[in-house]
Formats: C-alpha cells, structure tokens, sequence
C-alpha cells in the first residue's frame, strides 16, 4: 500500500512539473537564436571551408556583398583594399566586422590599425574597398546594415553587438 501512495505522488509531482514547465516556457519571450542588435539578419547560405582546389568563390553584386556563404579560407594581409569574397567570408566567419565602403575609407570606425593576427582571431574591424557599393555598409556574419555615413551611431553599435560572433557564436 506505501509502494501504491508513492507512486501517486510522485505521479502527481511529476505532472505538476510538467503543468508548470509549459507555463513558464508559454511567458518567456525571449528570441533564441534570433537577431536583437543593429542591423538586417540575413539568410543563412552555408559556412562550409572548402579545399583550396575548390574554384573561387563567384563575385557577388557590388552593392550586395555576402554575408555567409561556403568559401575558401583566404587570409587578409591588409584593409583599405578590395577583398575577394572568399576573403570576406573567411573574415565575417571568423567573427571579424567588416566596413565596406566605396571611396574614401572610414577610418574613424576603426580603433586601432589593421592586424592580421586579430583578424584571424576574429577580432577586427577590417575597412575593405567596394568599387560600386555606393555608400557605406557595415556587415557580420549573417547581418548587414546600411550606414548614412562614417558618423553614423549605429555603426559602432554594429561592432559592439557583432564583433567576435560567427555561426558558431550566440549572437
């Protein structure tokens, strides 16, 4: 008869967790794996490395560089340069924030100068020339944002929220 009345309650208890598990979870609203910072999220399309016999990755339209996609791992030695888009993808990958700019580069945005060692940590602000874009556009890895100009606010934001964060990180 005790064996009887334990299994009741802890039938019971469990039931009551079970009640109060899915009332909790129904109220939470928080967005797990969603996007919270500055910014547009883009879609995913792939973060595979490919072999370095895979061919190049295709240009995309100047005024659209990717923000995820499967690439080549390519090195950047240096900013305030054109980058392939199998350079900016190894870079947004690796957590990096990349200014892209058609002009005159934006050098306020960048604290300190280019590192290739912080930039293979993924932890750079790299400035990369892009003939065509026409404006300013700061980008991560899945997340764009079209900035009105070098003092834009929201560009430091951008850096803050995404710098650090590749498509292994929560964001």
């Amino acid at each position: 008869m005790k064996a009887l009345w334990a299994l009741a309650i802890a039938g019971l208890a469990g039931a009551a967790c079970v009640v109060l598990i899915n009332v909790l979870a129904s109220r939470d609203s928080s967005a797990v794996g969603g996007s919270d910072g500055p910014g547009v999220l883009e879609p995913d399309r792939g973060a595979k490395r490919l072999g370095a016999d895979a061919p190049p990755t295709p240009a995309s339209p100047p005024a659209t560089p990717p923000t995820s996609g499967n690439h080549r791992a390519a090195k950047i030695e240096r900013d305030r340069t054109e980058l392939s888009d199998d350079q900016l993808l190894e870079a947004l990958q690796l957590g990096n924030v990349v200014i892209a700019y058609d002009g005159k580069p934006p050098t306020n945005l960048q604290e300190d100068p280019f590192d290739p060692a912080l930039a293979a940590a993924g932890q750079a602000v790299i400035l990369a020339e892009r003939p065509g874009l026409g404006g300013l556009q700061a980008l991560a890895w899945r997340h764009r944002l079209a900035l009105s100009g070098p003092d834009d606010p929201k560009a430091h934001e951008f850096i803050e929220a995404y710098l650090g964060q590749g498509p292994g990180s929560s964001s």
